[in-house]
């Protein structure tokens, strides 16, 4: 989690909104990003999706058996049927997000009897750093 917070910390000194992420299989780091929806001009740039990639990439292919996800915040809806479709084994989130989060709260993703794969979830580590970050990064947008 330690490295996801590195990435939230790099989005949010490009004004990226602060999230980061990182896949690792058999403790090794194969895939790791930021958001980077404003800088790509791509709404799809989630910190979960640029890691995701970054990891198919490395492993030659788009199913991550055995993959861990540490990501700084809840995933949104997108990110979360990403994660179903790459057969994450593990997920694990820092902070909570209410407003546009669907683990937890919202779409609930993967409480859906449509979901292709549930992975493990743990929440809640490293939240309270990546709530500060966010909290900062929207108070001096507003």
């Amino acid at each position: 989690m330690l490295q996801a917070l590195a990435h939230a910390r790099i989005a949010a000194e490009s004004g990226e909104v602060p999230v980061g992420a990182v896949v690792v299989k058999d403790g090794i780091v194969i895939g790791e990003g930021h958001n980077l929806t404003r800088t790509d001009h791509d709404p799809t740039a989630h910190a979960e999706i640029v890691a995701l990639r970054m990891a198919a990439r490395a492993l030659g292919s788009e199913r991550l058996v055995g993959c861990e996800l540490f990501v700084t915040l809840e995933p949104c809806a997108m990110c979360a049927g990403a994660i179903s479709h790459a057969r994450i084994a593990r997920l694990t989130y820092g902070a909570e997000d209410p407003k546009g989060g669907a683990v937890d709260h919202g779409a609930r993703v993967f409480a859906q009897e449509q979901c292709l794969h549930v992975p493990e979830v743990i929440a809640g580590v490293g939240a309270a750093e990546a709530a500060e970050l966010l909290r900062k990064f929207f108070a001096g947008r507003r």
